[in-house]
């Protein structure tokens, strides 16, 4: 019996978990700059 099915998937999970928070983070800070953008009489001239 081999570990190595095992020791694939947690490797696969260790970078797949991650790199969807980015992604994610990365998406509502765009979206909030946008919101703020809108909303913020400061930077229109």
């Amino acid at each position: 019996m081999t570990h190595l099915p095992y020791i694939i998937a947690v490797y696969a999970l260790g970078v797949l978990v991650p790199a969807a928070y980015s992604i994610d983070a990365w998406l509502r800070s765009r979206r909030a700059t946008r919101r703020l953008a809108a909303i913020d009489t400061r930077r229109q001239k």
